[in-house]
């Protein structure tokens, strides 16, 4: 039995296939740059092995793609914890941004992006990626991320940007004031994944002029800061992987075509396009 695994900073989306048949699971998210080894080894093992119960001694091979895997350290890491919980199994571990290019374009070129909790981007010549603008994480870059809208979104909220009455709504929908927000900000783990979590509510108001050109900025920066840096951007079809490019396709459509890019597909998950790769 096989797994391919897709795993951001916020979920973890694991599909087991055999005998003709498959099967999803779902865990929060891995990503090294972020957990130790213990935490990543301990995830697996509390979450996923329960959902897997008996099967999990059959799986032979796992093609682990991930945030944070760009690195030789972060990827043994991944692998490791994988071996503590699959002895047995043959194991793969790429990044996340060539499961999105892979996904995207299969063996053909293109420039492959993430827009999700965090953002990536690259120039992919239908093999390896060739080319990568270093996305920085959340606190210097990351445009367009929904961590980068979600920062953005509550320190214009807190600072009354966005007039009383949204504020007020969002603080009641999410149970929160100032000073849970901070808490969960500079003293909690995974604030980027706090910051994300806004975006729903960003969709749902995405009506609002100022929320609808918040959104369109950062977008603006994404394109700008990253994409436009490749030499064959305006040649090849731009596509996207991730929740915020699909939540928000319009304005990423929008904010594509004042800098003359042309967007292929926009997929909220690369899973249905990595299992056509691997052929299964």
């Amino acid at each position: 039995m096989i797994i391919i695994a897709d795993s951001g900073s916020t979920k973890t989306h694991w599909r087991l296939m055999g005998n003709g048949s498959k099967k999803d699971f779902f865990t929060t998210g891995i990503n090294p740059f972020y957990q130790t080894q213990d935490e990543i080894t301990k995830s697996i093992s509390n979450e996923l092995l329960p959902q897997l119960e008996s099967k999990a001694c059959n799986i032979n091979q796992i093609y682990f793609y991930g945030a944070g895997c760009h690195f030789a350290d972060k990827k043994a890491m991944v692998n490791n914890a994988l071996i503590s919980n699959f002895a047995n199994a043959e194991i793969e571990i790429c990044n996340d941004l060539l499961a999105a290019c892979r996904a995207l374009f299969g063996n053909g070129a293109g420039i492959g992006c993430i827009l999700g909790t965090g953002s990536n981007s690259c120039y992919y010549d239908g093999t390896t990626i060739v080319e990568n603008v270093s996305p920085l994480g959340y606190i210097i870059g990351d445009e367009g991320s929904g961590a980068v809208l979600g920062k953005i979104f509550i320190g214009s909220l807190l600072k009354n940007q966005f007039g009383e009455s949204l504020k007020a709504d969002f603080l009641k929908e999410y149970n929160l004031n100032t000073e849970k927000i901070l808490n969960s900000i500079y003293k909690q783990p995974f604030p980027n994944r706090f910051v994300a979590s806004f975006v729903p509510f960003i969709q749902k108001n995405i009506e609002r002029k100022e929320l609808h050109d918040m959104v369109k900025n950062s977008f603006d920066d994404f394109f700008r800061r990253n994409v436009l840096q490749y030499a064959k951007a305006k040649e090849l079809e731009v596509g996207f992987i991730g929740s915020v490019s699909f939540i928000f396709k319009d304005i990423l459509q929008e904010s594509a075509q004042s800098f003359g890019l042309k967007i292929g597909k926009i997929m909220p998950s690369p899973m249905e396009g990595l299992t056509r790769f691997h052929k299964f």
